[in-house]
């Protein structure tokens, strides 16, 4: 699975960082973005920033697109 934040939908919550952090983060702008590792998706960001999800989290992944209220979390399978 591949994952990517529209930053135009993003409320800042943070609830995505709650459920997957190593998937997720909030940067100094109060907007979340997905990471391979370390690497942080925020140039360009948005469909052109996929960031492969592992296994293991996909699980995580799934329920916090689920639980967004920016509706901004999009999969790919």
């Amino acid at each position: 699975m591949r994952v990517w934040i529209d930053q135009d939908l993003c409320t800042g919550d943070g609830l995505c960082t709650d459920h997957c952090p190593e998937v997720f983060t909030l940067l100094e702008d109060g907007i979340a973005y997905v990471k391979d590792g370390s690497c942080v998706h925020n140039d360009p960001g948005m469909a052109e920033g996929l960031a492969t999800v592992p296994p293991r989290l996909n699980r995580n992944v799934v329920h916090a697109a689920d639980d967004c209220p920016g509706e901004c979390i999009f999969l790919e399978v």
